[in-house]
């Protein structure tokens, strides 16, 4: 074995100059030295006889002899190499050669290391056998050295995971039954699922040696998966060299491949797996186009993202906001907490629905939710239809207020029964229904069915020939739970329960996550009109881009494959579908290099049950001194100089002194920058303390309408209707004076146009048909008022002119007017056990000015054919009341506290009852069903043993 060797021999004859260097060297004299002062030494000198030294000295002569060795040795090349040929000659040379992704950043090595081998079969004069695992196809048959170098030369690094198995199947077949003399595996040191399968074929060929040859493994790194949260995006990544602690930094690309983000990989010593955060805003995160690991270029430090990646923008209403504090019983309360970990949840800031909804769709967002909304404002439905044939999509759940909607709402994917399907009722069920299995097509597909979830209330859908393609979900008894209809570029989808626990168990289930889940993925990341949405069946995808083993996309498509990629699967790359970008530029799904939560390990070849020879990479065991000669060289240069330097008396002449900058000018900018430092400050501080400094036109008068509770009417225009609702309110809050401990202020009129409405628990409404009808803004700033919980009660105040027999009214025509575009719950008279009954005062009726009308209240669903004493809809507070006995007729009196207005008929005792009923409404909308607990009582007591 040769320690050491020359790769250019003939140069080392030049060594055999050194004496003449030598010889040379001394002949040559140094530079005379010369003395500048005093003038008579000058001219002595001059009168002198010429002389010079004879030769240079000794030690000179030898610091350039070693310099002129030192270069002639390093033009040699001498390289420690103890490699030497040692393959047994016995059989033909078989090698197997790793060339997926790993093997990028030292393939260069790999060719030398596989030349290397090469070259010694061909001067053992035995044949090759080259195969590379990662190629789709093998011609593994023993040939000449000169075929398998042109085959190595034709070879590259694939963006693939190398097939050991598959390639030992092809040396096998052509190996026939002649057995190798050496085998070697050039691996890229990772572990691959099949090489168990592998190395025991290989261990079958018998060979009459084995190595395995192995780089060092340290730029093996994967990103494996990224998740888009709320906050951050967290990348995951993997490392094959655990040894030591490693710290890399993570690089969020656009399409245009520019840097927008990074975040950092923080590998403990030990840990094979590692998480960066990158922080940004959500609109930057969606641009964000792959991912790269600096410093590295292989397929595996890069991560492509697609439309699914990106974190869709989902708008939530409700029909009703709820009660903050009872956050279980509002519709969108396991609606946003299932969407968070997956999408940028919004809600509008005010629930007028005609403000909000055109707010909304300025905002292009993926996906609107709405939960139980059963009338939209007429202006709002063209743009939403205009949003959803763009690409928009539409999910509805059911509740109350659709069961009682319009069935031609063209924003419903089908035709709905008027009412809703309940136990005990008409179409009754006789005992809860549970969820059948999922269809093959659709979002659902492949989700198992929860034997657990039942549903007792649903709205139905009118039989029809294309119900059954078009439902994605349904119940045991085969009605459908989950609709959907696509129009134009987008779709709407419904669920026929509701969305809170009062219908179903669903929202308390994980099912309800993993819906929502899919069926956001299928809207589009940026909204309508751009992008591909994925679809519920597989779609067979054309390759777009691919990635190379480089990690660079490119247009070359070479022999891939379209793929089938079924909705909600994470596709993985393979020989026929290598990594990159399957679909069109319309839109494209992401094929990476390895499935998410892949954790990568060293190749272990012990498997195969006999010894192997481990070595290196050629060119990590040859150690070549050229550049160490080369640099001692350099340095005997330098040192050459200085010497020269030194005797030529450079060094013992002053070169004066270098002035120092002075410290002044600093000085006086640092001072200037701190007085400019302390000033704005304090300016900033004199503004934000200016007296009136935010104060608003109108503060006062919120301030003492906040201050003191106050009932308000809607004026209508007319003076006399007007004049009547302020004296009744007046009258009615003198006898809540009275009466309770509750002081109302002085009554207010309201102009619902532009008036706030939020600070008034009621809202009396006296309706007039010969009264302008107001405005399509007015009537959805009434609707939003009732559905941030606040009460309007609606007089017709017509029950004596109905009396007749004559049928509707005009001031009742004008109030179904007014409803006709409001989202209204059900409506039923008031209970005898309603909380209005006993509130205050124990009422079996509502009187007025006049009797005989029924006081309306929203209908309470759970208390239908269920014989429960409940005392209202998801114990709260109804949002309108409709009668028409004209309470603030009897409730009216003048200056004097005397009556305005007869009773009809002439009845003290009907005002007296009419009063009582203001009673009880105020304390209903102040306290809400705090008196329906009474009803348990007697269950109380029975428990507690009294």
């Amino acid at each position: 074995m040769n320690a050491l060797i020359f790769a250019n021999p003939a140069i080392l004859f030049g060594l055999i100059a050194l004496p003449v260097i030598w010889w040379l060297l001394r002949l040559t004299p140094p530079r005379p030295k010369a003395e500048i002062f005093p003038p008579l030494r000058i001219l002595a000198t001059v009168l002198k006889r010429e002389e010079t030294p004879s030769k240079s000295p000794w030690w000179l002569t030898l610091l350039r002899m070693l310099l002129a060795a030192a270069v002639i040795l390093a033009i040699a090349d001498p390289v420690m190499n103890p490699r030497a040929n040692s393959l047994n000659a016995g059989g033909p040379l078989v090698l197997v050669v790793d060339n997926g992704w790993a093997t990028a950043a030292d393939w260069e090595r790999r060719v030398q290391t596989a030349n290397l081998l090469i070259d010694d079969a061909e001067s053992a004069d035995v044949p090759v056998s080259i195969t590379f695992t990662a190629d789709a196809s093998h011609e593994a048959v023993p040939g000449t050295a000169a075929a398998a170098r042109d085959k190595l030369t034709a070879a590259n690094p694939k963006p693939l995971v190398p097939d050991r198995a598959r390639a030992a199947q092809a040396v096998r077949e052509a190996m026939n039954t002649t057995r190798p003399g050496t085998l070697a595996i050039l691996s890229d040191g990772m572990a691959a699922a099949s090489d168990n399968e592998a190395m025991s074929t290989f261990a079958a060929l018998s060979p009459a040696e084995m190595r395995l040859i192995e780089g060092d493994g340290h730029s093996a790194v994967v990103l494996t998966d990224a998740v888009n949260n709320a906050a951050a995006m967290s990348v995951t990544a993997t490392r094959l060299s655990t040894t030591s602690a490693q710290q890399m930094n993570v690089n969020a690309l656009d399409a245009q491949g520019r840097a927008l983000a990074s975040g950092t990989l923080q590998f403990a010593a030990g840990a094979a797996t590692a998480t960066a955060e990158i922080t940004s805003p959500f609109e930057l995160r969606n641009d964000f186009a792959r991912l790269s690991i600096d410093g590295l270029a292989t397929a595996g430090a890069a991560h492509l993202l697609d439309d699914g990646f990106k974190r869709r923008r989902i708008a939530l209403l409700a029909g009703e906001s709820g009660s903050d504090f009872q956050p279980l019983l509002q519709p969108l309360y396991y609606i946003s907490r299932a969407l968070l970990p997956y999408a940028d949840v919004i809600q509008p800031n005010t629930a007028d629905l005609s403000v909000a909804i055109p707010q909304i769709l300025q905002g292009n967002p993926s996906a609107i939710i709405l939960a139980d909304v059963g009338r939209l404002p007429s202006e709002t439905y063209a743009p939403l239809q205009r949003w959803i044939a763009q690409g928009g999509t539409l999910i509805r759940f059911a509740g109350p207020r659709l069961a009682a909607a319009p069935a031609d709402d063209p924003l419903v994917p089908v035709i709905l029964r008027q009412g809703e399907r309940a136990l005990g009722g008409a179409m009754s069920w006789s005992e809860p229904q549970s969820l059948a299995d999922f269809p093959s097509f659709g979002p659902f597909a492949g989700m198992p069915r929860a034997a657990d979830i039942t549903v007792t209330r649903q709205v139905l859908a009118e039989p029809t020939p294309d119900l059954a393609e078009r439902t994605w979900a349904s119940l045991s008894d085969g009605t459908p739970l989950v609709t959907e209809k696509e129009v134009d570029a987008g779709r709407i989808v419904l669920f026929h329960t509701s969305a809170e626990a009062t219908w179903s168990n669903l929202p308390l289930s994980g099912n309800f996550v993993e819906m929502l889940r899919r069926l956001v993925q299928l809207a589009r990341a940026s909204g309508a009109a751009s992008g591909a949405a994925a679809e519920g069946a597989a779609a067979t995808l054309a390759p777009y881009r691919l990635l190379t083993a480089d990690g660079v996309l490119t247009t070359e498509t070479g022999t891939a494959r379209p793929i089938a990629i079924a909705a909600n699967q994470v596709p993985v790359a393979s020989f026929d579908h290598p990594p990159g970008l399957y679909g069109t530029e319309d839109g494209f799904t992401a094929v990476n290099l390895l499935a998410p939560k892949t954790v990568i390990a060293r190749f272990d070849p012990t498997t195969a049950g006999r010894p192997l020879v481990r070595e290196g990479l050629a060119g990590g065991e040859a150690v070549s001194l050229r550049p160490a000669l080369f640099a001692a060289a350099f340095a005997l240069l330098i040192l050459d100089s200085l010497v020269v330097l030194f005797m030529n008396g450079t060094f013992s002449r002053g070169s004066g002194g270098r002035r120092r900058p002075s410290g002044a000018a600093a000085a006086a900018i640092a001072a200037l920058a701190f007085g400019l430092f302390a000033l704005t400050p304090g300016q900033s501080k004199a503004q934000e303390m200016a007296p009136g400094a935010g104060a608003k036109p109108g503060d006062e008068q919120i301030l003492e309408r906040l201050d003191t509770t106050h009932l308000a009417y809607v004026t209508t225009g007319e003076q006399d209707v007007d004049r009547i609702s302020e004296q009744g309110l007046e009258g009615l809050s003198q006898f809540l004076t009275y009466r309770t401990t509750l002081e109302p202020g002085a009554p207010v009129g309201l102009d619902i146009t532009k008036d706030e409405l939020a600070f008034y628990p009621i809202i009396y409404w006296p309706i007039s048909a010969t009264a302008p009808m107001p405005s399509q803004a007015a009537i959805s700033r009434i609707d939003a008022y009732m559905r941030n919980g606040g009460t309007v009660l609606f007089d017709t105040r017509d029950q004596y002119s109905s009396l007749g027999g004559g049928g509707t009214t005009p001031n009742g025509e004008r109030l179904q007017a007014i409803l006709a575009n409001i989202d209204i719950p059900p409506l039923e008279p008031t209970p005898t056990d309603h909380v209005l009954t006993r509130s205050f005062y124990l009422l079996t009726n509502f009187p007025g000015r006049y009797t005989g009308s029924p006081l309306w209240v929203e209908a309470r669903q759970e208390a239908k054919n269920t014989g429960a004493q409940l005392s209202s809809s998801g114990d709260g507070v109804t949002p309108l009341l409709i009668t028409g006995n004209d309470f603030a007729g009897a409730w009216a009196v003048d200056s004097q506290g005397a009556p305005v207005l007869p009773t009809v008929p002439p009845d003290e005792m009907q005002r007296e009852y009419a009063y009582r009923s203001g009673v009880n409404i105020m304390m209903y909308m102040l306290t809400g069903n705090y008196k329906a607990d009474q009803v348990h009582v007697p269950a109380l007591l029975e428990r507690l043993g009294q």
